[in-house]
């Protein structure tokens, strides 16, 4: 079994940035792929990126640039940092996990095992 606990997820001004963290616990192993999605209200839970233990790291075309996904394996802890962000920003962040041998390529959303409880990010303009 694997626990996932995201925080740091905060209200901010427009423009400003914030550190997502992802920690993991349980039986994690070394081969896998970690995604981070987002669901604001009344629209469906989106990929912003991910990475796997081999390295590669994909984003979504929205955060390119901004967003950058990184990982301290020794502490089992996954990292989104969000700069310049923006109101279309907002939504409830989560970390989720996936084998890295469903992720053929991309990772797809049905093949993320576990998941966090999600933390909050409210951007203001």
């Amino acid at each position: 079994q694997v626990q996932l606990v995201e925080s740091g997820g905060d209200s901010v001004q427009a423009g400003g940035s914030l550190r997502l963290s992802c920690a993991a616990s349980g039986d994690v192993s070394s081969n896998y792929c970690v995604g981070w999605f987002r669901q604001a209200p009344g629209k469906e839970r989106e990929g912003v990126g991910d990475i796997c233990s081999n390295g590669r790291t994909t984003y979504s075309g929205s955060v390119k640039g901004r967003f950058t996904i990184s990982q301290d394996n020794a502490k089992n802890t996954m990292y989104l940092q969000m700069n310049t962000l923006k109101p279309e920003d907002t939504a409830m962040y989560y970390c989720a996990l996936a084998p890295r041998t469903s992720c053929t390529g991309a990772c797809v959303l049905q093949v993320f095992r576990y998941w966090g409880q999600g933390t909050q990010v409210t951007v203001s303009s």
